[in-house]
């Protein structure tokens, strides 16, 4: 990278450090798979009640029944919806899939080595993922190359604001309490990179198999391509 200094680096997830098909083809199938029996045992607990009158609230319906908050929930996982209780409530779901083994969390070959390296560096790490906080943590913290939760400092999820939405990135500025122009987003996906960039950031497209590149930002295929 040319400069000015990269001090913190904010990577996405999906398409970036994992393999799409890890969340479409394995997360995203075991949650629609295990929600209904999770939401029917633990409809009275008080953290999961608190994401289903959210479901409600996203519903319009305060009054919906427990099955017609599945079915929704169902819905927005077929329909791959980034609302933030489904998040939430795939989170509770994915944690006990990872506690019990049954899968582990993906990262290109490439990830780990090059957080390491730029963690003994100095950089500061931060995740930004439209999947949940909760979700990141146990991807990071159950992965194929260990628990790398330690390499990071801070999480940020759409409660931050939307990854298309320059105004996301800025709040995410503030919170690290640096100029823009000195944090690097990481990203298959233009639309937030020029979401990123607007809000003053450096930015680079992670062009994996299956991604387009853009005209506006720098592209690199892996990880270990990036030079601060």
């Amino acid at each position: 990278m040319s400069n000015p200094t990269v001090s913190a680096i904010v990577t996405d997830i999906e398409g970036t450090t994992t393999d799409i098909n890890f969340v479409h083809k394995v997360l995203f199938p075991y949650a629609h798979a295990k929600l209904p029996d999770f939401l029917s045992a633990n409809s009275a607990t008080p953290a999961v009640a608190e994401q289903i009158d959210a479901v409600r609230s996203e519903m319009g319906d305060p009054d919906a029944t427990l099955e017609a908050v599945i079915n929704q929930l169902l819905h927005w996982i077929e329909t791959d919806q980034k609302v933030t209780p489904l998040k939430a409530l795939q989170g509770m779901v994915w944690a006990d899939g990872y506690q019990r083994g049954d899968f582990k969390g993906h990262l290109y070959s490439d990830v780990a080595p090059a957080l390491r390296q730029w963690k003994d560096s100095g950089k500061a790490l931060y995740v930004y993922s439209s999947g949940s906080v909760q979700a990141q943590k146990l991807l990071f913290g159950y992965s194929d190359e260990g628990d790398l939760t330690p390499l990071f400092s801070g999480y940020f999820d759409t409660h931050i604001g939307h990854k298309r939405e320059a105004a996301s990135y800025q709040r995410i500025v503030t919170e690290l309490d640096l100029p823009a122009e000195a944090v690097l987003f990481l990203s298959d996906v233009v639309e937030e990179l020029d979401a990123a960039k607007q809000a003053g950031m450096q930015t680079l497209q992670l062009v994996r198999e299956g991604t387009q590149p853009g005209k506006h930002h720098a592209c690199v295929t892996r990880f270990d391509e990036i030079a601060l």
